[in-house]
């Protein structure tokens, strides 16, 4: 399985097979053969440039397999954009946020009467940092339990074998490594003519750190980040607004599940404005003032906010690594080629997570790093992209993996589709959050399941047993048949896999 896995992922590489000549073959060969010589020098068998999910998992994974590993991070704290300024912190702001907001809208439905409910901004801020803190102290420590060289500082190649790294204390050093990733990572895509200042203006970094809830907020891109940071700041009490130039939100969803989700999140007074270009944004005010017209051109308008968040994506890091130095080949979106060992076409320089082709996610870069060292290492790793989960942390939330209708209508695969709302799941129903559903998409004539998408509270968490079912090549009827515990919300995938292959019992 796993080789046939490798098989189906090299579809996403931009490059050529850079193993497949005699040479790089023999170049390959040789690079493995000195991975495991005893050297007695200062030379690392592995380091990682990056200490994000990618770099840091690779580092362990690395260690744990008896290579002598160093890490270099620029941040001078682990865990890279996702711990520090990305996942971590916001799901923190995400749970706080949605606390509040159940408490000032919902407690009463259950009997609980507060006669007030106020938002402790710099309180709930100290409580996600406090949650970030700790988990970047919880990699170091499985540094050291693993033997991980951490070198704290920025580092750039010398040579495909030797790295110079600025240290944060101002002193510089010289890393040497039979095999080095880079594992740098991705920063905030910026939009022409819209310069990011951190206050009025903010990335997704500024949304985490605001000083005070916005009257008004306006979100650019209707993706993942957007809609989640959206709704932290929309439930704590600002009105949101979400510009977008494509017809969509989140692009990358099911049609009907995005349709859906777009109406649960208007009904939380999120307004969209999408086929939206934005032309120009003037912050020299008080607040913020943009203009936007129709994407196909037209008449413009004048949006005002007191802070606007820029979430238009993301961009491989990879400048300032003089990559081009010792020849690393890039593609016009700035991502390193590889090979389906994770290798560049210089021999030793692998590169893993989003600098190079493939979902920009914490978890598959995690998949990455472990399947690159295995392959140092002499083993056989496998990532398959076309199984890695995807969630939005909204409530509800969504998730999918696999592909949707539109993918396959678009293949022109013959397929079946079982559907089940949470309506009608005795669970939800029970603790009055019943609002989604879960839609299994199944091959037709082997009824083999094809994607699966789910709408619904704590979807990120219900997915990965569909994860775990496309991955065994596993039929509707396989989950169907197997004994889920009542009454849970899980039991909705059990009734939409009934509904692919048969009929659902409970609609």
């Amino acid at each position: 399985m796993a080789m046939a896995s490798l098989a189906r992922r090299k579809a996403y590489f931009l490059t050529r097979n850079l193993s497949n000549s005699p040479t790089d073959a023999l170049r390959f060969s040789f690079s493995l053969s000195r991975g495991f010589a005893s050297s007695g020098s200062d030379e690392n068998d592995v380091v990682i440039i990056g200490g994000g999910p990618g770099g840091y998992v690779a580092a362990i994974k690395a260690a744990q397999l008896g290579l002598k590993t160093t890490c270099i991070e620029k941040r001078g704290a682990l865990g890279g954009t996702c711990l520090n300024v990305g996942c971590i912190p916001s799901k923190a702001l995400l749970h706080s946020s949605h606390m509040y907001h159940e408490a000032k809208h919902s407690f009463a439905n259950h009997g609980i009467k507060v006669s007030s409910v106020e938002v402790d901004l710099p309180a709930m801020l100290a409580q996600k940092d406090n949650a970030v803190k700790n988990l970047t102290r919880g990699i170091e420590g499985l540094f050291k339990k693993n033997k991980v060289t951490y070198v704290k500082g920025y580092g750039k190649f010398i040579s495909p074998n030797e790295v110079s790294v600025e240290t944060i204390d101002g002193g510089n050093t010289v890393v040497k490594g039979k095999h080095i990733i880079v594992a740098t990572g991705s920063d905030v895509k910026s939009l022409p003519g819209i310069t990011i200042d951190e206050k009025k203006i903010v990335s997704s970094t500024g949304a985490l750190s605001l000083s005070e809830v916005p009257k008004k907020l306006i979100v650019i891109g209707a993706g993942y980040i957007g809609l989640e940071m959206g709704s932290v700041w929309g439930r704590l009490g600002s009105e949101v607004t979400v510009v977008e130039f494509a017809g969509d939100i989140v692009p990358s969803m099911d049609g009907e599940i995005r349709k859906q989700f777009q109406r649960s999140l208007e009904k939380q007074k999120m307004k969209f404005m999408l086929k939206t270009k934005v032309v120009s944004v003037d912050s020299s005010s008080d607040g913020v003032k943009l203009t936007v017209e129709p994407a196909e051109g037209g008449e413009q308008t004048i949006l005002e906010a007191d802070v606007v968040l820029v979430s238009a994506g993301r961009t491989p890091f990879t400048s300032g690594l003089d990559l081009e130095k010792i020849g690393v080949e890039t593609d016009k979106a700035g991502r390193i080629l590889v090979n389906e060992r994770f290798l560049s076409n210089v021999p030793g320089v692998y590169a893993i997570g989003d600098v190079i082709p493939g979902p920009m996610l914490a978890h598959k870069a995690e998949e990455d790093g472990v399947a690159c060292v295995e392959f140092i290492a002499g083993k056989h790793g496998h990532v398959d992209y076309d199984k890695v989960p995807g969630v939005v942390y909204t409530h509800p939330e969504v998730a999918s993996v696999g592909k949707t209708e539109e993918q396959l209508k678009k293949e022109g695969v013959s397929y079946r589709v079982g559907k089940f709302p949470f309506m009608a799941n005795s669970r939800a129903k029970a603790i009055d959050n019943a609002e989604g559903l879960v839609k299994i998409l199944a091959d037709k004539e082997t009824d083999k399941i094809l994607g699966v998408h789910i709408m619904s509270p704590n979807a990120g968490e219900l997915i990965h047993e569909a994860v775990l079912a496309i991955n065994y090549d596993a039929s509707s009827e396989d989950i169907a048949r197997v004994c889920h515990a009542h009454p849970t919300m899980s039991e909705a995938l059990k009734e939409a896999a009934m509904a692919t292959y048969d009929k659902p019992i409970h609609i």
